[in-house]
């Protein structure tokens, strides 16, 4: 094996790792507001320097885009500094309604946080590996996302992790 064909095989082996272990991370409207709030600025920019370095994907949706339209310009603005390499592009379908609908008709949350419900089930339908919100009464909450799952099992959909960004950042060893 020669010297080039040794290197070509070890890039595409690195560049098969990056991708194999990139997780794919569904963000809600919380996380693009959170990357300019003091509150949730140093976490969140953590996950954006994640992104950047490729560890991990955004799994993106239309209900973000449509979230976003009345955002200040800036908040708008920071999803279109990235590259499309960086997201993963999913959109509503008739289950995802439906699942959204029937965590409403199960009561889990009410029905003002429809929007929430259908974030939650385009992430599980979609099957990403978490769902990132610094949204704590509706998404984030131990009860609700017990709620969540016991619907998705019911249902024939996989258990779906849903953390906040601290959960997501890397910290020094």
């Amino acid at each position: 094996m020669t010297n080039v064909h040794r290197a070509s095989t070890k890039k595409q082996i690195k560049n098969w790792y990056i991708c194999y272990v990139q997780q794919r991370i569904y963000i809600d409207t919380s996380i693009v507001g959170g990357y300019f709030d003091e509150e949730f600025k140093e976490a969140t920019n953590g996950l954006f320097l994640r992104l950047e370095k490729k560890e991990i994907i955004f799994v993106v949706s239309d209900l973000l885009d449509l979230e976003l339209v009345d955002a200040p310009q800036h908040v708008r603005n920071l999803l279109q500094k990235y590259s499309a390499d960086k997201f993963e592009r999913v959109s509503l379908t008739e289950d995802s309604v439906k699942l959204a609908d029937t965590y409403i008709s199960e009561k889990v949350v009410g029905k003002t946080s429809l929007e929430d419900c259908r974030h939650i089930a385009l992430a599980t339908i979609n099957r990403v590996d978490v769902l990132v919100s610094w949204n704590f009464k509706h998404i984030v909450n131990l009860d609700k996302i017990k709620g969540y799952n016991s619907v998705n099992l019911r249902m024939g959909f996989q258990i779906i992790e849903i953390r906040s960004p601290k959960d997501l950042i890397k910290y020094g060893d």
